[in-house]
This record gives structure tokens, sequence and C-alpha cells, in this order.
């Protein structure tokens, strides 16, 4: 007699210490969980803004070539000129002032083709460190996912041996030791 009550100690202390280690790993699996939904929100928020980016890009990419348009027509009508200045000389005057006036244009197209290309390469570099970052968050969130497996797998390992022991205290415990390990899994399942 007193050597099952010594087993059913024993069991017991088993049962205590599975139970005490399924709660830790219950809230190992909880933290890994958050860290996971966090890394996912982070990824959404990388591609909403990789799409942000890439809106801005097009933007740039169409002022770009309204504005090497504008340069294409200023340079047209700038040769246009010169060859009027050639053949009608009593226009020079005339001639001169159209001139000035296109290259005006010409001088502000380049300026706004120069300002674009220079958004078009700040663009392209925030796009880089974008697509790094998303890179590296979604590494994270795979690497949160394969630990949450990794811990679901222990859990159902900890759950397997508590009904093993508990199986056990069945055999050896009787009717008492059956009802305190199921006011055991009670708790658990209440937590």
């Amino acid at each position: 007699m007193e050597t099952v009550k010594k087993k059913i100690q024993t069991l017991q202390l088993h049962v205590d210490e599975a139970e005490d280690r399924a709660l830790a790993v219950q809230r190992e699996l909880d933290t890994e969980r958050e860290l996971r939904d966090k890394a996912e929100g982070d990824v959404a928020s990388l591609n909403r803004r990789i799409q942000l980016v890439e809106e801005e890009l097009d933007r740039a990419q169409e002022r770009l070539a309204t504005a090497l348009q504008k340069l294409e027509e200023a340079e047209k009508a700038a040769d246009e000129s010169e060859r009027g200045m050639k053949v009608i000389e009593n226009r020079a005057m005339k001639d001169e002032e159209k001139m000035e006036i296109q290259e005006m244009q010409l001088k502000e197209a380049k300026h706004i083709a120069e300002e674009a290309d220079r958004k078009y390469e700040e663009v392209a570099r925030k796009l880089v460190i974008l697509e790094g970052d998303l890179e590296r968050a979604e590494e994270r969130a795979e690497i949160a996912e394969l630990k949450c497996a990794d811990l679901e797998e222990e859990l159902k390992n900890v759950t397997n041996n508590l009904k093993s022991l508990e199986a056990q205290s069945d055999k050896v415990g009787g009717i008492t030791l059956f009802h305190k390990c199921k006011h055991c899994d009670i708790v658990l399942a209440l937590k």
C-alpha cells in the first residue's frame, strides 16, 4: 500500500511537471504567434509602401515622358528657327526673339527632365530599400511560422505524455487519482 502511495505521489509530481511544461510551451506558442502576426503586419505594410512607391514611380515616368516630348518639340522648333534665320535675313530680329523664347522653353524642359530623372533615381533607391525590408520581414515571418510549428509539435508531445501518465495513474491509483487527473484536464482546458 505504501508503494502504491509513493507511485501515486511520483505520478502526481510527473503530472504537475507536465502541466507546468505544457503551460510554458503554450505561453511560448502564444508569444511566437504574436511575433508572426506582427511580422505579417509588417509585410502587409511594406507591400502597401511598395505599391505607393510604384505608383509614384509611374507618375514620375509619365512626367519624364512629357518633359522629353516637350524637349524634343523645343529642339525641333529651335532647328526650324535656325533654318529660317539663314533663309530670311530681313526677319533676323523676329527670329532672334523666337530663339530666345525657345531657348528658355528648352532650359525649362531640360530642368523638368533633370528633375524627373532625379526623382526617378530617388524612387528606384527607395524601391530597392523597401524590397530589402520586405525580404527580411518575409524571412522573419517564415522563422516565426517554423517556431510555431515546433511549439505546436512539442505541445502535442506534452499532451500525449499527460495522457500516458493519466493512463498509468488509472492502473495504479484507481478512481481517486483518475478524478484528480480529470480535474487537472479540466483546469488545463479552462486555461
